[in-house]
């Protein structure tokens, strides 16, 4: 794992949780990573189309639903990215011929949308109890015009930002399950970009750890 240099700025946003807030879904969860906010729901396993089954592992199927209006492209790039780090991480294999079912409502965007739908997806997939191989989170990185690294940037800082990258990290040995890139960098800067989102995951997995610590001491 690579060293963070000091112009690295690995400050994040304040968290908030919730999980098992709808009725309905097998799983569900919201999660708030300052402004951004996203709520998850998990269906499933259920059964599926035959003409979409797969004889060996479950059909894993992700929606992202934006606040207002249709889904657009940028949706389906973000779906995509979620469900391949879903798919790495859960044991498909051992619902075969089924369908799961993600969907993510955005409730409101100001920056680091991506990872916020990641961490609401893992979030959900606990709640609703899936087999998983290991728990994964998101972060996001902005590489300012001058070089500085971001992490959990804001809408106005993605917007002055000459680069931007998502990555899911995983929690067993926080290596990089999924990569998202947009804009020009350095091959330099992009190690640096993967060093402060796996020293950032720590604490997004201990606030993981924290928040679902608390609400099984007050069932209990």
């Amino acid at each position: 794992m690579m060293e963070v240099s000091g112009s690295s700025n690995v400050c994040l946003r304040e968290f908030g949780c919730e999980q098992s807030l709808l009725s309905r879904p097998d799983g569900s969860s919201s999660f708030v990573q300052g402004d951004t906010s996203v709520m998850a729901g998990v269906y499933g396993p259920a059964e599926v189309k035959v003409s979409k089954e797969v004889y060996d592992r479950a059909v894993l199927e992700v929606l992202i639903q934006p606040k207002v209006g249709l889904p657009s492209v940028r949706e389906r790039s973000q779906e995509q990215c979620v469900r391949e780090t879903c798919e790495a991480s859960l044991l498909l294999s051992l619902h075969p011929r089924s369908s799961l079912t993600l969907i993510l409502q955005v409730l409101h965007d100001d920056g680091s949308l991506l990872s916020c739908c990641l961490n609401a997806a893992c979030m959900a997939l606990m709640d609703a109890g899936l087999p998983m191989s290991c728990l994964f989170c998101g972060v996001t990185c902005a590489i300012t015009a001058e070089g500085e690294i971001i992490t959990d940037p804001t809408a106005a800082q993605e917007k002055e930002s000459r680069a931007l990258m998502t990555f899911a990290i995983d929690s067993t040995e926080r290596k990089v399950m999924m990569s998202s890139t947009k804009g020009s960098f350095s091959v330099h800067e992009l190690q640096q970009c993967i060093a402060v989102s796996q020293k950032a995951s720590e604490k997004i997995f201990q606030f993981y750890r924290d928040s679902v610590k608390r609400r099984y001491s007050k069932t209990h």
